[in-house]
């Protein structure tokens, strides 16, 4: 979307603003600066949201103006702070530039949301603590179709509540996520309702099976599913807590009807180089998924939309860009970067750092930093990411390249931080020095503290475009701050490197060239040759893995010169020449070493015309072999097949 005005507010003089600058910088028309456009001057606001195309610099009145839009029955204008994030600081330093750079960032076309429609018909499956479990379905059994089930032991109250059904039985697996949660059970139990006094039970039997939209844990053993928290229509409680029962309950009562589950990642099985031929390679993505959503399916991976959670972590570590965040999508985020770090320097000649922070647990730190504390300094420029864990070393050091000069990232309780060490070291041994980091607080003093630090200034460096895959990027970025060292040792791990070749090992059987997934390893169709080219290395190790002779072994680094865009030869020799035509085939050390291996050791390798064969090119082994004695080949015409009518021809004879 183009904008056709930006809305300015100092909040009651709060903050000081120059539109001029921030229009010549930004390149969108500004209004002048007003005061209380929330309040005594909320007519002006609701006229710019009528006409629309309007872009509000207030970020505290969000809820205020959709308000707005939806009584003139007109789209929600979208919002930036420039309050918080930049006009309310100690630094004494004017924040201008920060302003400027923040509003054209927000003036980016925001990409469409991709979803699927996940559907509940409202059948809950409530488990756990008897008391609990039966309270919880006497309240949902009128909005909800309600099964408890109780545990083998369990004894049925007296005054019985038959809204709902009740079994027994222990839960033995469960997987899937709203709407579509399939389980089986042991020793399960149904009760039989006739007869008089207590009910009976079935026998218990195992092996059967149950599908259901919601599912409600009152136990007090370990969750059915990993991360829990994220899998969506599984709300597990601690029974002993009547607030978090209440609040489950709650939800579950409102998990009926379609919902729009966001699509967060796409995948592209064709780069995936998880493995080939049955042998493991990259399993990174695998390794870090916390809710399971994730799962090898042959030579890829497949990724469960329903229950994957979004956290970005899989985009973050895959290689090969198989694996991709998409929503919004990577390119997108570095776009952001791009215009962040281009307005800032239309104002500013001094490097900015960034921020990048969640849009929940960080922005709330700021928020209250800029309301009681310092607020961020005037070069700090805050980034807010739907899925924190999705920033990973591409993204820093893109930041780096567009001259950003450091990069923090804030971690928030909900965060998955098990991809970031990695990523940081492996973006710090790139970038040649330890300008990126993780923050880990919860109070606002402590950002305060950290960001008011005295920092060491950066040398200036000719700032990158951030066009292209991840690890164009990353490359590009690593060029614009490595000026002297062209080979980087990265940690193990990395997703960048090369190959050694034993050449004594090596037989030249090409078996990796077939496999490797990337293409790095490549084979010549003219002679006998290995060739390796390090751009395209995964270091996903299937051809270390699969190698029969042993012989080549991962180095993870990042080579920075020509060269490795470049396929160099790791091993060649020479062909072979057919005896018989002349032809090249093969590899003369393999023949020769066949030849002698075989000739006269083995049965069908006594006589000297055997062992020719094994010296011959294809063609030339299947002619010999067809006009030799015993050939299988050479028989005679085959007698025809008899039919009916030859009897009964020789039956008429006769």
């Amino acid at each position: 979307m183009t904008y056709s005005k930006v809305l300015l507010c100092d909040c009651l003089k709060s903050q000081t603003i120059d539109a001029a600058e921030i229009e010549a910088a930004t390149g969108i028309p500004c209004s002048n600066v007003h005061t209380e456009l929330c309040r005594t001057e909320a007519a002006i606001t609701e006229e710019a949201i009528r006409t629309g195309g309007v872009l509000i610099a207030c970020g505290q009145e969000k809820q205020l103006f959709e308000e707005f839009a939806a009584d003139l029955q007109v789209g929600d204008p979208v919002t930036v702070d420039i309050r918080d994030r930049a006009g309310w600081t100690d630094d004494g330093k004017p924040p201008l530039a920060k302003m400027a750079a923040l509003i054209a960032e927000a003036g980016l076309p925001q990409p469409g949301e991709k979803v699927v429609d996940v559907a509940s018909d409202g059948t809950c499956l409530i488990f756990g603590d008897t008391e609990t479990a039966l309270s919880a379905a006497s309240h949902l059994c009128e909005t909800l179709s309600v099964t408890v089930l109780l545990d083998p032991d369990a004894d049925l109250p007296i005054a019985e509540d038959r809204r709902f059904d009740i079994v027994r039985g222990k839960v033995k697996s469960a997987q899937g996520a709203l709407g579509h949660f399939s389980l089986s059970f042991n020793t399960l139990q149904e009760r039989i309702p006739g007869g008089r006094g207590a009910f009976n039970w079935t026998p218990p039997r195992s092996g059967a099976r149950t599908e259901c939209d919601i599912i409600l844990d009152f136990r007090r053993e370990g969750p059915l599913f990993p991360a829990p928290e994220k899998r969506e229509g599984y709300l597990r409680v601690d029974p002993g807590n009547f607030e978090a029962r209440t609040g489950a309950i709650l939800e579950a009562s409102h998990l009926v009807g379609t919902f729009e589950k966001p699509i967060y990642v796409k995948l592209d099985q064709q780069l995936c180089a998880h493995s080939r031929a049955q042998k493991t390679g990259c399993t990174r993505c695998l390794d870090l998924c916390p809710t399971g959503a994730i799962s090898p399916v042959g030579d890829h991976v497949a990724v469960d939309t329903m229950v994957c959670a979004g956290c970005g972590s899989c985009s973050a570590v895959c290689p090969s860009g198989a694996i991709s965040y998409d929503a919004p999508p990577v390119d997108h985020v570095f776009k952001r970067l791009q215009v962040l770090a281009s307005t800032w320097r239309k104002l500013s000649s001094d490097s900015p750092r960034l921020l990048v922070h969640d849009n929940k647990h960080g922005a709330d730190l700021i928020r209250l930093s800029a309301r009681y504390g310092k607020g961020l300094p005037a070069d700090v420029i805050p980034m807010g990411m739907t899925a924190l864990a999705s920033f990973g070393h591409a993204e820093a050091l893109a930041a780096l390249g567009c001259g950003f000069g450091t990069v923090t990232i804030l971690l928030s309780p909900e965060t998955e931080r098990d991809g970031f060490p990695l990523q940081v070291d492996l973006a710090n041994a790139i970038a040649g020095d330890t300008r990126i980091g993780l923050l880990d607080i919860t109070d606002p003093e402590q950002l305060d503290t950290y960001l008011y630090t005295d920092i060491e200034p950066v040398a200036d460096i000719q700032p990158i475009l951030p066009l292209g895959s991840r690890r164009q990027i990353t490359r590009l970025a690593a060029k614009a701050l490595n000026t002297d060292d062209t080979r980087v040792a990265l940690p193990v791990g990395a997703p960048y490197g090369t190959v050694n070749l034993d050449q004594n090992a090596c037989t030249l059987c090409l078996s990796c060239v077939s496999l490797c997934p990337s293409g790095a390893l490549k084979e010549n169709p003219d002679q006998p040759q290995l060739r390796f080219q390090e751009d395209a290395c995964l270091q996903c190790g299937i051809c270390a893995n699969l190698c029969p002779e042993n012989a080549l072994t991962l180095e993870p680094r990042l080579n920075l010169s020509d060269d490795a865009l470049t396929p160099l030869v790791l091993k060649e020799e020479e062909p072979f020449s057919c005896i018989e035509c002349g032809k090249p085939f093969g590899v003369r050390s393999t023949v020769e070493r066949l030849t002698e291996k075989l000739a006269g050791n083995h049965s069908m390798f006594q006589d000297n015309k055997a062992v020719r064969l094994i010296q011959m090119c294809d063609d030339c082994r299947v002619n010999s072999v067809y006009h030799s004695e015993n050939n299988p080949f050479a028989g005679g015409e085959r007698p025809r097949v008899r039919t009916t009518d030859d009897y009964i021809s020789k039956r008429r004879d006769h």
